[in-house]
């Protein structure tokens, strides 16, 4: 009882971290080099930036990410639309209390190429840990989390397609504020550095939607299965039979398809047995859609 406690109280103390980290990620690096962010949250900065109003890009925020909870509370699940409900609540309290810093020049010909790279590394861990604590940091995560589930796609993957709309719009109202097309050129350089470094932080660190074949030589099966089954009891498995080139022993190989969020506490269960199995593992692409991922937030 008192271990569920405290894991609750850790996950609640990560989605409050990784809200501030993305804060401290869109203050002092992402809006002071002016690029646009993805989804609603870049239509939000497109605006700030056009209007030079810091405080109209938190309102336009916190008025989307209400509309964008309430999609999560009724298609992903109550818990992940609460917990990102915290994300979003201790970035907008973090953007408002932050104090002004500044770390490097935004200018295109001094340090503009750090804040960018380092802003999409820290939002991509921001929203990683956010996500494995069954929350997310709002806007294209939240549709991301649908879509992943559905088609059984890296959550990061949606990022891409937000950014196209975003962007569009971001450029646009860049080129009529300064009538410079070699500017909005350079927006969208630096801002597709951004969503880069971001969705791929972001899908290397959380890989609950990719999948990977499991494949374990082993003398002893039932075992090995047993483990499988008692580890993931929604997973099942495949046993050839088979024999060795050299010794002419027999063996059998077990192959199971599982999620690499799921593959190391599954390795760990297998080295526990101590049958002297071989294993080795490979990711997949293309998976049937019939495929079960647990939903996120359960």
């Amino acid at each position: 009882m008192i271990k569920k406690i405290l894991k609750k109280i850790m996950d609640y103390f990560m989605v409050l971290l990784a809200g501030g980290l993305y804060a401290a990620a869109l203050k002092y690096f992402v809006l002071p080099s002016r690029v646009i962010l993805t989804g609603t949250e870049g239509i939000a900065s497109s605006l700030s930036y056009y209007f030079d109003s810091y405080v109209l890009f938190i309102i336009l925020y916190l008025i989307f990410q209400t509309i964008l909870l309430v999609f999560a509370f009724l298609r992903v699940s109550k818990m992940f639309a609460f917990r990102s409900l915290l994300v979003v609540l201790s970035v907008v309290c973090m953007l408002a209390i932050l104090p002004e810093l500044s770390f490097a020049q935004p200018e295109p010909q001094n340090e503009r190429i750090i804040l960018v790279i380092f802003g999409g590394l820290l939002s991509g861990v921001a929203k990683a840990i956010s996500f494995k604590h069954r929350g997310s940091t709002g806007d294209e995560d939240i549709i991301g989390a649908y879509f992943a589930m559905k088609y059984l796609k890296p959550v990061g993957a949606i990022s891409i397609i937000a950014a196209v709309v975003s962007t569009s719009f971001g450029i646009s109202l860049d080129y009529l504020k300064t009538g410079a097309f070699e500017n909005a050129v350079n927006t969208l350089m630096y801002t597709s550095i951004y969503i880069f470094v971001s969705a791929e932080t972001l899908n290397n660190l959380y890989r609950k939607f990719q999948t990977t074949l499991l494949t374990i030589v082993t003398t002893d099966h039932k075992s090995v299965g047993q483990v499988i089954r008692k580890t993931f009891d929604h997973r099942t498995f495949t046993v050839q039979s088979g024999h060795g080139g050299h010794s002419g022993d027999p063996f059998s190989i077990v192959k199971t398809i599982i999620t690499r969020e799921e593959l190391p506490q599954l390795l760990h269960e297998i080295n526990k047995v101590g049958s002297g199995s071989f294993y080795y593992y490979q990711d997949l692409n293309g998976i049937s859609q019939k495929y079960y991922i647990t939903p996120i937030g359960k």
